[in-house]
């Protein structure tokens, strides 16, 4: 049997399972695709849809391609997921999450339950939290951005946002971190808006609540909460470019530990917290397993971002105005980079960890045993003193390896140490 013999084959096994397919030769369905992990259950795949990946997973309820053409490829889908038209690669999208039409989704990204995104968004390395929404002609990688309480209270980024993850030096050491993991988690942070029209330049931290007015381009951290933020107009002018100064240095460099950390701590939420959640679904298993595997992309990407600038802080030009200890710090993070690796390589290592884990995996697991299986509705139903021994534990996690690097790299004054 030929290779389109073979498609079509899967493709009435589909339907004969129950899929919905109003124009199956205009379907392509990949000879790796497993036709055991597509469900039959309420999945309506349109015409001009393109399906391959051997790790490819659509569970019951999807809806893909009703806006047009949508190509899959190593995606993970969870229950009810509206992918509405474009390009989706090695990512992960949790129960209702949805795309609209244009999208472009490379590998290492996490839509959790009810993320969205309007016409014309491309993400890479990216991890929404639920709710969270993308508006229409959006470029947002290297973000995790959390926020909100529900789709009506939700974080938003408005139509025409940039995030600059890019730079001249050709570095994309610029992962911003938008809202945490420890407090994210649990669903009851008050949303982010961020103003369309605008943009923040990599790497950037933003606390919750914070409402950025349209039409800014954000260059500097806004870690408190609650802030109503107006972008700085700069005046034109044209001034001597010198390459590779990496002004700040140790503010990129803390800013990307800071980014691995909250990483290290959703990889706990999501081992300790999610995974039963998930083993109640359909294909619960291998949605798990994706999201796993998702993070492990994202750690490794941000590794070797940072491993990259640490080999060129080695040889930065001779800049007479930089400080003695400036000088010590960037050759420091050059020479004991490898350390800073292993730390997250090893994982966490540490047992008040542990203890505050334990604590809440205490109350968190019978609350959950008596309330069911809707992830959402259990994390929200916990009473505040739950979700503070929660926050306790995964902002234990971060502050341990941030300490820890700090330990590592005195000199470079990370996190203003």
């Amino acid at each position: 049997m030929d290779i389109q013999l073979r498609c079509y084959d899967k493709i009435f096994q589909l339907i004969k399972k129950g899929v919905e397919i109003s124009n199956p030769y205009t379907i392509d369905v990949g000879d790796e695709v497993s036709v055991d992990r597509i469900s039959g259950k309420g999945v309506k795949i349109y015409p001009g849809c393109r399906i391959y990946g051997e790790h490819t997973v659509i569970s019951g309820g999807c809806q893909l391609g009703h806006e047009g053409p949508i190509t899959i490829d190593n995606c993970q889908l969870g229950p009810k997921v509206e992918l509405k038209g474009g390009y989706f690669n090695k990512s992960v999208f949790l129960e209702k999450a949805n795309m609209g039409l244009g999208a472009h989704v490379r590998e290492g990204c996490i839509l959790e339950e009810e993320a969205n995104g309007a016409h014309c968004v491309g993400i890479k390395q990216t991890i929404l939290f639920p709710f969270v929404t993308l508006g229409s002609l959006i470029n947002f990688c290297d973000c995790l951005m959390a926020g909100g309480k529900s789709r009506k209270d939700h974080s938003e980024v408005g139509s025409s946002y940039i995030h600059f993850n890019f730079t001249p030096d050709g570095d994309k050491t610029t992962a911003s971190l938008i809202g945490d993991v420890p407090r994210g988690v649990m669903l009851n942070q008050p949303a982010i808006f961020l103003g369309g029209q605008g943009g923040m330049v990599g790497p950037l931290r933003m606390g919750f609540g914070n409402v950025v007015a349209a039409n800014s381009v954000l260059r500097n951290d806004y870690s408190e909460d609650n802030m109503l933020i107006v972008g700085k107009t700069y005046s034109g002018k044209t001034v001597n470019y010198k390459p590779r100064a990496y002004i700040g240095l140790h503010r990129i460099v803390g800013n990307n530990i800071m980014y691995i950390a909250n990483l290290m701590a959703l990889e706990e939420w999501y081992i300790h917290v999610r995974r039963p959640f998930l083993e109640s679904q359909e294909f619960g298993q291998l949605i798990y397993a994706g999201l796993l595997d998702k993070l492990a992309l994202a750690k490794k990407e941000r590794i070797k971002r940072l491993q990259v600038l640490a080999e060129k802080s080695k040889t930065l030009p001779e800049n007479e105005k930089e400080k003695k200890s400036d000088v010590t710090g960037r050759n420091e993070f050059h020479e004991r980079f490898s350390e800073i690796e292993g730390l997250f390589a090893r994982g966490i290592q540490d047992s008040a960890v542990e203890r505050y884990r334990d604590d809440f995996l205490s109350v968190s697991d019978k609350m959950r045993s008596e309330r069911g299986v809707d992830y959402i509705a259990v994390i929200q139903c916990f009473p505040n003193h739950v979700s503070k021994k929660g926050v306790l534990w995964l902002q234990k996690i971060v502050d341990t390896f941030c300490e820890q690097a700090k330990e590592v790299m005195p000199s470079l004054k990370i996190f203003g140490s």
